[in-house]
């Protein structure tokens, strides 16, 4: 019954367009210049997308491995061409970022009288990728606004942005909540042909950074992607996409005024790239769902006429969103206790970086508004656990499951500063929005914020080498994990028939492989006489840099979830190390203190597992305590220059840096 019901999706996918078709008073965005395609044809890809071939204008990496290398990356970034990062005197272009990435420093705000930066940061260890996120809204308004002489200079609006800086910002972001949002039409005419125009100068100055970025060479040290932000903001609440491309030449990008719902997003990516450009390739990845009120997974089809369109639209939009961002310098979207719609004990860990502390209304099963700002209510699916089980919900009654995501981290910095996640040294995300300690542990000025932010964190991909095809095949079949910025090195294998003697095999990886499926896939179908599902989970602690040793590993766990009699259940599982080891940190010193693990391994078979459940499994690597950012900031400060915050037992004093890999799932049937 499900196959054949996952056979009638390619019969519906055309239903898909007539139902986001909806859009004349939005339109598609205005055809990009004629591209140089440098990439083969990509059709639509499935939503359990195999590698597709690509072909790109560069030497072969000297560095190629099968069995796949981690690398370390960061998606999710913005420069002085977003509206935001602009108004707080960020100066950092997409050059500049990529640089940073590789090692050089940036100047950031405060501004001295010359209007120079003051503060300069750099990064300890470059990473290995990186991508520029510059919000599509905007691009050509900030031009124009800028650019003393431009047509609309002299507008009012443009005369507030150039303004206070925070009604300029409130301005520019009240006016995405619009139903629907239009532009400023001093500032873009009537026909907003004046900030297309603009915006399409700006998006080829950002193709071009990232083409200059990218390193073509035998030796592959760097990977570049041509990307940007979707940002809809539907209630104030935060329904943004990070609109990645594996290929260079990519059409113009899609802004809330041209797609007003992430379903017109997909769909318009889908024509103006997987069908239109050739060799383009795309995928979306939403973040902050902590701060979407129960509307960023809500379980809807708009449209849809029967159970088939369903089925349809569940797939397509997996396979054009197969990753979800779960932690950002915006706090943590795994999981949050306290909040109704899923069976299990309390997880002491979903306390780690809290976005929304407790007292908050529960949405239920509905959804609210303003959870951009920090208010409103909180939902289940507003993190990334309760979206996974929605997700087998979902997979029971239509055979397609809608949320069977990959998992990323980033950090959404503001400052063009990709990878700046180091606790030691972070010194804000957001320009003069966070660019001193006052503000920094202060609880924010533009929403709440300060104090219950920090540095974010990275994406972690197994690929052969680091090139775009690789790094983005990685991505699409979600071999990937996250971290909070720390570099552990996570593998992650399910299968039937695993030895319990692999951990101490060198050929583990390998075994790993032909056993069974990496993080991000679905467990092929038990063999005769299998009973249970083994995992293996290796991880090495991060090894350090410049700036300070790596950390121990502490202990893993295995998260479970799955679907009984129409509940979401969930529970967590330590697997390996120990939760009670006594290690420490000296709050004063930064030293952490105590028995360390510079790696685990375990091999760990399901205890209660029922073949007729629908389940998914992640693994949680978490290390020993360290300081958090704001002790030392508070530690630099003389006593006497020390706010509230730094004395306040209700501010957490240190960190488990941790990491947390993509699911492997298991179907019935499958």
């Amino acid at each position: 019954m499900v196959a054949s019901s996952v056979a009638l999706i390619g019969v519906h996918l055309w239903l898909l367009s007539v139902i986001l078709s909806g859009c004349a008073g939005e339109g598609a965005p205005p055809p990009a210049p004629a591209p140089t395609p440098t990439t083969t044809a990509t059709a639509l890809p499935p939503a359990t997308a195999t590698p597709t071939d690509y072909v790109e204008a560069r030497q072969p990496c000297a560095d190629h491995n099968p069995l796949r290398n981690v690398y370390y990356g960061d998606l999710h970034v913005h420069t002085t061409y977003s509206f935001d990062a602009h108004a707080f005197d960020v100066d950092t272009t997409p050059d500049q970022a990529y640089r940073f990435a590789q090692g050089d420093p940036v100047a950031l705000p405060p501004l001295d009288a010359s209007g120079h930066g003051t503060q300069t940061l750099r990064i300890a260890q470059p990473l290995d990728f990186a991508a520029v996120t510059d919000h599509s809204e905007y691009l050509g308004e900030v031009e124009i606004c800028t650019t003393p002489g431009s047509a609309t200079y002299d507008s009012a609006t443009c005369q507030a942005y150039r303004g206070d800086v925070y009604s300029a910002v409130r301005q520019f972001g009240i006016n995405l909540t619009g139903k629907p949002p239009r532009r400023f039409a001093d500032i873009c005419g009537s026909d907003n042909q004046l900030c297309l125009q603009q915006a399409a100068a700006v998006w080829q100055r950002e193709q071009a950074a990232a083409a200059a970025a990218y390193d073509r060479s035998a030796q592959c040290g760097f990977t570049s992607f041509v990307a940007y932000e979707y940002s809809a903001s539907t209630g104030a609440s935060t329904l943004h996409r990070n609109v990645i491309f594996r290929n260079d030449h990519v059409p113009l990008p899609i802004s809330l005024f041209e797609a007003s719902t992430p379903q017109r997003l997909w769909a318009q990516l889908k024509a103006s790239c997987l069908d239109g450009e050739s060799g383009c390739d795309v995928l979306a990845i939403p973040h902050n769902s902590n701060e979407s009120n129960g509307r960023m997974f809500f379980v809807e089809y708009p449209g849809a006429a029967s159970i088939d369109d369903e089925r349809a639209q569940a797939a397509f939009r997996v396979a054009m969103e197969p990753l979800v961002e779960i932690y950002q310098h915006k706090g943590n979207s795994e999981c949050l206790n306290g909040i109704s719609g899923i069976i299990g004990a309390p997880d002491e860990l979903c306390e780690f970086e809290r976005r929304r502390p407790a007292p908050f209304a529960d949405c239920g099963d509905g959804t609210g508004s303003f959870g951009s700002t920090g208010q409103g209510c909180v939902s289940r699916l507003d993190y990334v656990r309760g979206a996974l089980l929605a997700g087998l919900k979902e997979e029971e009654r239509l055979g397609v499951n809608p949320y069977r995501l990959g998992i990323i981290a980033s950090t959404d910095t503001h400052n063009g500063s990709p990878g700046a996640t180091e606790e030691s040294t972070f010194i804000g995300h957001r320009g003069t929005d966070d660019d001193t300690p006052a503000k920094q542990l202060g609880t924010g000025v533009l929403t709440d914020g300060g104090l219950i932010f920090g540095p974010g964190g990275l994406t972690a991909v197994w690929a052969e080498e680091n090139s775009r095809p690789s790094i983005f095949d990685a991505l699409r079949r979600k071999e990937v994990f996250a971290t909070s910025g720390t570099r552990i090195a996570v593998r992650f294998f399910g299968g039937w028939n695993y030895s319990a003697s692999l951990c101490g095999d060198v050929n583990l990886v390998d075994k790993g492989y032909a056993g069974g499926v990496p993080m991000g896939g679905v467990l092929t179908p038990a063999p005769p006489g299998a009973t249970a599902p083994t995992f293996v989970i290796s991880a090495l602690r991060d090894p350090g840099n410049s700036l300070r040793p790596g950390t121990p590993l502490q202990r893993l766990q295995i998260v479970k979830g799955w679907v009984e009699n129409g509940d979401p259940h969930q529970q967590v599982f330590d697997v390996a190390g120990d939760a009670s080891n006594g290690a420490t940190v000296d709050e004063v010193t930064c030293v952490p203190q105590g028995p360390s693990a510079d790696a685990l391994c375990t091999v760990w078979t399901d205890p209660a597992f029922d073949p007729t459940q629908h389940a998914f499994y992640y693994v949680r690597v978490v290390e020993n305590p360290t300081c958090r950012w704001s002790t030392y900031v508070c530690n630099r400060l003389a006593a006497a220059d020390r706010p509230a915050a730094c004395s306040d037992p209700k501010t957490p004093k240190s960190i488990q840096e941790r990491a947390w890999t993509s699911p492997i799932w298991y179907a019935p049937g499958a």
